[in-house]
């Protein structure tokens, strides 16, 4: 029996086991509702942001990814809350459609939309679109609100250096889960332009 082969298989199986597994609903619950804690606190920092979403309070956004979904409602201040998925449709949903996480990190930390897939309100769509272009979590004035100026350059700093080593190690496993799979193209992680776009 081949040993490479055998090894090709293994990893092959740890993929699919991992990309099937479901976390528990607390697990899940509990880090929607910090997602939520920290849209807000990112929007609080933006004012433009703030009045832009005023304007489209009670509309909801359903983010959807393999099996997990999260809606979103804008609130009268601005803000957003989580609602229930059990009621009604949202008036936008957003589907991302690539399933491997690791995909999905690299699209992202090349500065990239993964493909979604939108349904419903594109006025709504225009607008969420332009809260992903054009609000950034200003890292460094929080850490130099709780460390100094001194210490939260320095944070960023190796954050950032982080970031890469990051972006270099998603990039290596991709290559080689790509070159595990039996018939890998080269670019199965590849997509079309207009999927990216909102």
């Amino acid at each position: 029996m081949d040993p490479f082969q055998t090894l090709k298989e293994l990893a092959l199986r740890i993929e699919r086991v991992v990309l099937g597994l479901t976390p528990p609903t607390w697990l899940m619950d509990e880090g929607q509702q910090k997602i939520v804690l920290f849209l807000n606190h990112v929007l609080k920092q933006e004012s433009v942001a703030v009045e832009r979403l005023k304007r489209q309070r009670g509309k909801t956004v359903e983010f959807r990814w393999n099996q997990l979904e999260m809606r979103l409602s804008f609130t009268p201040a601005g803000l957003v809350e989580r609602v229930s998925t059990m009621h009604g449709l949202a008036d936008l949903v957003l589907n991302i459609n690539e399933s491997s996480p690791l995909t999905i990190l690299e699209t992202l930390s090349q500065g990239d939309k993964p493909p979604i897939r939108i349904e419903g309100d594109v006025q709504l769509a225009a607008e969420v679109n332009w809260l992903i272009d054009h609000v950034r979590w200003d890292v460094e004035s929080d850490l130099s609100r709780l460390f100094g100026d001194e210490i939260a350059r320095f944070l960023v700093l190796t954050g950032k250096q982080c970031s890469n080593a990051l972006k270099d190690f998603v990039n290596t496993v991709k290559m080689g889960l790509q070159s595990l799979r039996p018939n890998s193209s080269g670019n199965s992680g590849s997509f079309s332009t207009t999927a990216n776009k909102f």
